[in-house]
């Protein structure tokens, strides 16, 4: 066994059947004593998932518990359209009469995400990089997951993109994408004044680099939008908005910030923080969407 292992990678083989733990008799050490390692071969995971019985008896047994526990989460929620429902409360109220005196922001939503409940959308956006992440270390490219077939076949859809003309495609592009962009734009830093935000505004910014890259190829896109340029502005994005919020376990519970200036209501620099947290929303929107659209088409950003 090798000592420079960790007991969580000795652990981790062993569920995956790859090691086992014996000692110098060749006998397994467990708590409950001395086994011959076949007994205990029989319980890892890769033994369970060939024994086709057991692994749908236990398929279907986990399943039943996640469905009950559902089911009794559900059967305590309150009655929909209850007078008394915990939904029906002063804070819906408290939004809208004093939304635009606490927050400045005209567009209440945006007051009640990125102010009232900012720390909820940061959970969100911190989710929306996390998905990238995790399908970004089970699609890129490399030698773990990525066989010499797939490797030629990429090689012949580069080829392919290389020689395609697309002249309909790539002329809307030149036209339609520095709008797509500029109204994406638009929309995130107007999110506190009129319907939008970070979310709808990084969609539809998300959509522009999608279609770009669609008319112009992976390569294209690479020379000014790569994993680094990715990671930098998620990373800095939430790191921004992080700081921007941290401040209300500084200055009490009711975290809308007195201290920050506000600025005129209706005006463009108004809101406090509403607006830099819109743009920090929005890159980071934007980049995930490109990047689920880059990983599934190409297996890299």
């Amino acid at each position: 066994m090798d000592k420079k292992k960790t007991f969580f990678q000795h652990l981790k083989a062993w569920i995956d059947g790859d090691e086992i733990f014996i000692d110098a008799d060749h006998y397994i050490h467990t708590r409950q004593g001395f086994q011959k390692p076949e007994l205990l071969k029989r319980f890892t995971v890769r033994a369970i998932k060939e024994n086709k019985r057991v692994y749908q008896v236990l398929s279907v047994l986990i399943s039943l518990v996640f469905i009950s526990v559902t089911m009794a989460a559900v059967k305590d929620l309150p009655t929909f359209g209850d007078a008394n429902n915990p939904s029906n409360n002063e804070v819906s109220q408290r939004y809208l009469e004093m939304g635009i005196e606490e927050t400045g922001a005209t567009n209440f939503v945006a007051g009640m995400i990125l102010d009232y409940r900012a720390f909820d959308t940061f959970g969100e956006a911190c989710v929306l990089f996390l998905a990238v992440m995790c399908s970004l270390m089970l699609l890129k490219k490399d030698e773990k997951n990525f066989s010499l077939a797939e490797e030629r076949e990429f090689a012949e859809d580069v080829e392919i993109d290389r020689n395609e003309k697309k002249k309909i495609l790539k002329m809307g592009a030149k036209y339609l994408t520095p709008m797509i962009m500029l109204y994406g734009i638009y929309v995130i830093l107007n999110g506190h004044l009129t319907p939008g935000g970070g979310f709808s505004g990084g969609a539809i910014v998300g959509a522009g680099l999608i279609f770009y890259a669609a008319a112009y190829g992976h390569e294209r896109m690479q020379t000014f939008f790569t994993i680094k340029t990715f990671s930098a502005i998620s990373v800095t994005c939430l790191l921004t908005y992080f700081g921007c919020k941290s401040y209300s376990f500084f200055t009490g519970a009711n975290h809308v910030g007195y201290e920050i200036p506000k600025g005129i209501p209706g005006n463009i620099l108004s809101a406090g923080l509403i607006l830099p947290l819109n743009i920090c929303v929005g890159l980071v929107v934007a980049c995930t969407m490109y990047g689920f659209y880059a990983l599934f088409t190409k297996g890299d950003i």
